[in-house]
């Protein structure tokens, strides 16, 4: 099952990720969302539409814009509308 791994604790898990791009994307339940702030971060996507940022905080550490959504996708993206994917050193395993 597919986990985000930051700093040595598992802030993301699930069997129901969506793959796009070469990024898991993973479902909204599938975050611890105790370590998840609000940014108010966001970029743009020709195909995907406007993404959202949150920063990481675990402890007193703290992984700024590390993960990024899309709250309101374009049609070709609606499959990962609000799942959660990751960057910035947080690591994947499949």
């Amino acid at each position: 099952m597919p986990k985000a791994i930051w700093n040595g604790t598992v802030i993301a898990e699930s069997d129901q990720c969506e793959i796009v791009e070469g990024n898991y994307y993973f479902p909204p339940d599938a975050i611890n969302s105790e370590y998840f702030q609000n940014s108010d971060t966001h970029t743009s996507c020709f195909w995907k539409g406007q993404a959202s940022y949150y920063t990481i905080k675990i402890g007193d550490a703290q992984n700024k814009d590390a993960a990024w959504y899309y709250p309101e996708p374009k049609a070709k993206a609606e499959n990962i509308k609000d799942y959660v994917a990751f960057w910035r050193g947080v690591k994947v395993e499949a």
